[in-house]
């Protein structure tokens, strides 16, 4: 299985997205036809410049300011928040979980739309087999974390769940493996049971 890192791994292609112009029914349309809650704005060169979602529709009512808008540029919610393709899924979904969105466009370096992503995409993550885990934190640790012959580290990936035990150095490696291995995707959380020797 591919190694799923960025947002560009995760997220779907050739996303829904309306212009300025778009009339309020048919907004409507787009977000019916494509089984969406919200769509992106695009300006005429592609960039992202807002979003129109279900609750900004609903809440064009008599009274308020957007009592008379009728089209995506009058109702949408701008700026926009996106997110770069090349961003790391942990930081795409604290983006997601801060901004309260289900779904963030994906943008290129000039801001134009690429994709979308959404809750479930950067779930995927978790769907990587225990075995493909454990082989990379194995080769992580034996190349990258800990100078070779200094540590035995054992390591068992259940549910994504990682378990290291062995012997370490020293107090302070534990701390940096224990670091480096939470950030492997796929893991869900790490436990440890090393021996660590007692300076005399």
């Amino acid at each position: 299985m591919k190694h799923l890192r960025t947002v560009d791994d995760v997220m779907t292609h050739g996303a829904a997205s309306i212009d300025c112009g778009t009339a309020f029914k048919d907004i409507v349309e787009v977000l019916r036809m494509w089984n969406v809650s919200a769509l992106p704005v695009l300006s005429d060169d592609g960039r992202v410049i807002g979003v129109v979602s279900e609750a900004d529709l609903l809440l064009r009512e008599p009274g308020t300011d957007t009592a008379g808008a009728t089209t995506a540029e009058q109702l949408m919610t701008r700026p926009a928040v996106t997110v770069a393709k090349d961003a790391a899924i942990p930081a795409a979904a604290r983006l997601m979980a801060r901004s309260h969105l289900k779904r963030l466009p994906v943008v290129d370096g000039d801001n134009r739309l690429i994709g979308v992503v959404s809750r479930g995409d950067l779930l995927k993550v978790y769907l990587r087999p225990d075995a493909d885990i454990a082989a990379e934190i194995r080769e992580m640790i034996m190349y990258q974390l800990i100078p070779r012959g200094s540590a035995e580290v054992r390591v068992h990936v259940a549910n994504g769940v990682v378990y290291l035990n062995g012997s370490l150095p020293e107090p302070a490696v534990e701390d940096t493996v224990v670091r480096a291995v939470g950030t492997v995707p796929g893991v869900v959380e790490v436990r440890t049971d090393f021996t660590i020797p007692v300076c005399a």
